[in-house]
């Protein structure tokens, strides 16, 4: 059974999480948590990064990073099920790319209240991040926020920049993208996995 390498906050191991469940594989593998800032932890032999999530495939070969298992995973259901094929293709994975791209400007956030003391910490750096953040909701709210589509991992991914939102940020990006909070609402709707796979604040 294949073993994912991961933690319950991380938006990216989520994507993974939720990713499997919509294609029926996620009682297929076993979770196991990662500490990622333990040299002891196994994670950086499986990944010589040291990040999550990684997939350890029964044949001792490890995956990562999110978007390599995401694609993995599809193939194993069969191909073109939230990757899909055709020009639609380019479309998801660039959708996956913004939203992967607000993960990594929220965590880059956190990782600089955790890791400096307050008086090093750099606002030009948190402001630089966070209007990154601002640009993809900005787009996501114009664009990506259709409800009713077929799901696809553009939109997986995008579900998961807003619960880590929510978790790290107190979700204050709903109160200007009305449009999101109705297609979160309706992704979390078409997809128990969202909800079993939140982490409270």
């Amino acid at each position: 059974m294949p073993v994912l390498r991961s933690s319950p906050a991380s938006p990216f191991g989520r994507k993974v999480k939720l990713t499997a469940a919509i294609l029926g594989l996620l009682d297929r593998m076993e979770i196991i948590d990662a500490d990622t800032l333990n040299p002891e932890d196994s994670i950086r032999q499986q990944n010589p990064l040291g990040k999550i999530p990684a997939l350890i495939l029964d044949n001792g070969d490890v995956l990562y990073d999110s978007r390599v298992i995401v694609d993995y995973l599809d193939h194993l259901a069969g191909g073109g099920r939230v990757i899909p094929n055709g020009p639609e293709r380019f479309t998801a994975l660039r959708d996956q790319a913004l939203a992967d791209g607000i993960m990594d400007a929220a965590l880059l956030q956190v990782y600089e209240g955790r890791f400096r003391q307050e008086d090093k910490r750099e606002p030009k750096w948190v402001d630089h991040q966070a209007d990154k953040v601002r640009r993809g909701l900005d787009h996501a709210e114009a664009h990506l926020s259709t409800t009713g589509q077929s799901l696809h991992i553009g939109q997986i991914a995008l579900a998961c920049a807003l619960g880590y939102l929510d978790l790290r940020f107190g979700g204050r990006w709903r109160e200007s993208y009305p449009k999101l909070v109705t297609w979160l609402a309706d992704f979390e709707a078409r997809v128990p996995a969202y909800a079993k796979t939140q982490v409270m604040p």
